[in-house]
């Protein structure tokens, strides 16, 4: 029994079952052999099965896992919209139905979705506009499918932001494969990125303490310098020294001056903004920009460092208690001044901590 609608479309054949419980299965249109549909079968009727046809233009290789992937499908034909949902469900994926475009982004507004797969010609909508919509406000992958594959090609479809194409009438195994493929491939693209920020992460932190490293503080200082110049906004610098910190490596090793470093490094997380940042700037010494800061609030920041690792308590042989201590200098910074200057102001006002008897804050003056 063969008519437009089961070679376009999908049907379900509600025969009677000897058990209640209807059996299903894939198979060819009897007549047309056009596409595979499922058909319910039971007891007491046979039909002639076979696995479908391999087609050169299905994609074809490892698949992603669909577990947790949501997708939105859009298309006024509930036919359609009936055929994708139970389709892909099937193949293990979350699926939103909605009939019109305005619909559709009510959803997308409401939750997050992998993959929109919409039609491109609906009654007072336009798939189109939806695609390009849903690239440039969403992090979802699109596939945009119609009936008029000589109209709308492959190539328009990838200008208005989609990843892939279906031509109807669609068939259950090239749909599922093509959702896959796609949902694959984003899954990769998710990784790389995940991968090249843990790169660039790497290269501008220091291993050990977490800090930011001297590297990424130069190009820093030189953005809030210039910042600072344009919008007329205060910024301070610290720049501290760890007192006798290579008696200490001396005397316990450098595990345990690796220790200091880290315990530094706690210090200045437990101290600073969220708008601030720290460096370890080389060795013992470490720097520290505070954004929109006068100097009387970057000397009450200063003294909070300050005594915070005097008050930390290490214990660097079982047994053996220690205390360890900072200098620090502060400077803020001037109309027009270089961020070369700015730092050696700040160094300067630290020698002068260190001049005067260590573990203390020393104000540029200069």
């Amino acid at each position: 029994m063969c008519s437009d609608f089961v070679c376009h479309y999908y049907i379900r054949m509600d025969w009677p079952t000897s058990d209640g419980v209807p059996k299903m299965m894939y198979g060819t249109c009897c007549q047309c052999g056009h596409m595979p549909v499922k058909w319910y079968r039971c007891g007491s009727v046979h039909l002639e099965m076979s696995e479908p046809t391999p087609d050169p233009h299905v994609p074809t290789g490892e698949i992603a896992s669909p577990e947790m992937s949501r997708i939105l499908v859009v298309d006024d034909e509930t036919s359609i919209v009936r055929f994708l949902k139970e389709v892909l469900e099937e193949a293990g994926y979350h699926v939103t139905p909605a009939s019109t475009t305005h619909e559709a982004m009510g959803h997308l507004a409401a939750a997050a979705f992998d993959l929109l797969i919409t039609d491109i010609l609906m009654p007072g909508s336009d798939g189109l506009e939806l695609a390009r919509f849903t690239a440039g406000k969403y992090d979802t992958d699109i596939i945009l499918m119609t009936g008029y594959a000589e109209e709308f090609t492959y190539e328009l479809a990838v200008e208005h932001g989609a990843t892939d194409f279906l031509v109807k009438p669609l068939r259950p195994r090239e749909t599922v494969l093509r959702v896959k493929r796609v949902l694959r491939e984003r899954a990769l693209k998710k990784d790389r990125e995940s991968m090249i920020r843990s790169l660039e992460e790497m290269a501008i932190t220091d291993a050990l303490t977490g800090l930011y490293n001297s590297r990424h503080f130069y190009g820093r200082i030189e953005i809030e310098v210039s910042s600072a110049g344009r919008y007329g906004t205060p910024l301070s610098l610290l720049m501290l020294d760890i007192d006798d910190f290579k008696e200490y490596n001396d005397t316990f090793g450098h595990l345990e001056g690796d220790g200091v470093l880290v315990r530094i490094g706690d210090v200045f997380r437990e101290c600073l903004r969220k708008s601030d940042s720290a460096y370890r700037y080389g060795g013992e010494e470490f720097a520290l920009i505070l954004s929109r800061t006068h100097t009387p609030e970057a000397v009450a920041v200063a003294h909070r460092i300050r005594e915070e690792i005097e008050a930390s308590e290490l214990s660097p042989r079982p047994g053996h208690s220690m205390r360890i201590t900072a200098s620090i200098g502060v400077a803020e910074h001037r109309p027009g001044e270089s961020a070369a200057d700015f730092i050696r102001r700040a160094d300067q006002a630290l020698y002068e901590s260190k001049r005067q008897g260590k573990n203390r804050v020393s104000i540029s003056r200069k």
